[in-house]
């Protein structure tokens, strides 16, 4: 069986890829240190770790990092949120996108916009910047709940075509949000696991 390989920036995404695809088998990396680093940009030292653990996978390699997302993908990667961004073109605009850390916008909005090639996506950012301190103690119901409160009021303000969750880590509202809106609520987790499961 080939060997699928995860690098993560929190442990709370190994549980998620594990309960996602319980049957694989999974060689998950957690690396917090890296997103820690890259918050204020993603330098020469750190980019050439990211490549090295990339080049000594043996398989298919996902960055579930949005942050680290372009330097893996350059190092021959999967970055998470592009299946879903192709998603979200194949859907179309306007779409919502939800996210929490301020590194994690430019690298979203710039796969948004490559997914939608020559289309305006008429994007919508939305910062949750607030909630995050919830995810980093560990408060994974409450961190999912406010983003799910905050995105719902958002979707109140327009018309949409489909919400984008930004970060792996905001997965968890998903399925809150679909209970209470049709609008289409995209999670890269799932999305990216049904593409790197099909490479095997």
């Amino acid at each position: 069986m080939t060997v699928l390989t995860l690098l993560h920036t929190a442990e709370v995404h190994a549980r998620t890829f594990r309960a996602l695809a319980p049957e694989a088998d999974l060689n998950q990396q957690v690396r917090s240190d890296w997103l820690a680093r890259a918050r204020d940009g993603i330098g020469a030292d750190l980019k050439a770790e990211i490549a090295a653990a990339i080049s000594a996978a043996d398989g298919p390699v996902l960055c579930t990092c949005t942050t680290l997302g372009p330097a893996a993908e350059e190092a021959g990667a999967i970055r998470i949120d592009w299946p879903m961004m192709q998603e979200a073109a194949r859907i179309g605009g306007p779409v919502l996108m939800a996210y929490c850390l301020d590194s994690t916008v430019a690298p979203s909005e710039a796969l948004l916009r490559r997914a939608f090639g020559g289309c305006d996506p008429q994007l919508v950012p939305v910062f949750l910047g607030q909630h995050w301190p919830l995810f980093e103690t560990g408060a994974g119901a409450g961190f999912s709940a406010a983003i799910a409160e905050s995105i719902a009021m958002a979707l109140k303000d327009g018309a949409f075509g489909c919400v984008v969750l930004a970060q792996a880590s905001m997965a968890g509202a998903a399925a809150v949000l679909r209970a209470q809106t049709q609008v289409p609520v995209l999670a890269s987790p799932e999305i990216a696991m049904r593409v790197l499961l099909a490479q095997r």
